[in-house]
């Protein structure tokens, strides 16, 4: 049964690849990498495809549904979380040595699930209204002007707040800010790179789904979860 209204083909296995980009990449963020020119943390490698489906979702389905997916994504992830919390919360077993090496990894994912669902909640919406308002001024033309555009203001809202509640007070400040830095420039660099690919992905699902949704009349608040 499809988690939506109208009978689409495709748009449940979009979300349920970015229900697992999401869950991947918190998990992933709790390791540091250094790569000489950027510093981020693991979990930044996977996130940008995360926006790039937010754009397909909003170019081909609309606001309303990106909205839903969203949100499905962030129960998801707060389940996850809360999960590992029980689990390292309950006393571990006589003979299993892993207790440390748990919570070293997993303990820090709910603190990190906390800061992915409050900067991808601000990031999240502030791209697909964006890109959704976007559309409808250009009439649908150029894709790339509204997915780059999109991207470079969620991106933004989105690893400043990740950034900071997920990391202020273990690394030192300076460090930070070259996490953010680095942070950004590759993730809108993976938009920016991308974009062709956005642009057969788009194209292809509105011919295949006969959709291609223009947000003229959507509700924008991202609490209205009735719309589907």
């Amino acid at each position: 049964m499809s988690l939506f209204k109208k009978p689409y083909r495709h748009l449940d296995t979009i979300t349920a690849l970015f229900v697992a980009v999401l869950i991947i990449s918190n998990i992933a963020s709790t390791k540091m990498v250094d790569l000489k020119w950027f510093a981020f943390d693991g979990g930044t490698l996977l996130f940008p495809l995360s926006y790039i489906f937010g754009d397909i979702l909003t170019e081909v389905y609309g606001y309303k549904a990106s909205r839903k997916v969203i949100w499905l994504g962030f129960f998801c992830a707060a389940l996850m979380a809360g999960i590992f919390y029980i689990i390292g919360a309950l006393p571990p077993d006589a003979t299993w040595n892993n207790q440390e090496s748990y919570m070293l990894i997993l303990g820090q994912t709910p603190r990190i699930v906390l800061g992915s669902l409050v900067a991808f909640f601000c990031g999240g919406f502030s791209n697909s209204f964006i890109l959704a308002k976007m559309k409808v001024l250009t009439k649908g033309k150029w894709l790339w002007m509204r997915t780059i555009g999109s991207t470079l203001v969620g991106e933004g809202i989105d690893t400043m707040l990740f950034v900071f509640i997920a990391f202020y007070g273990i690394f030192p400040m300076d460090f930070l800010w070259t996490v953010i830095l680095s942070n950004y420039i590759f993730k809108t660099g993976v938009e920016i790179l991308f974009t062709p690919l956005t642009y057969v992905c788009a194209k292809r699902l509105k011919k295949a789904e006969n959709e291609d949704y223009y947000d003229t009349k959507t509700d924008f608040n991202p609490f209205n979860t009735h719309e589907a």
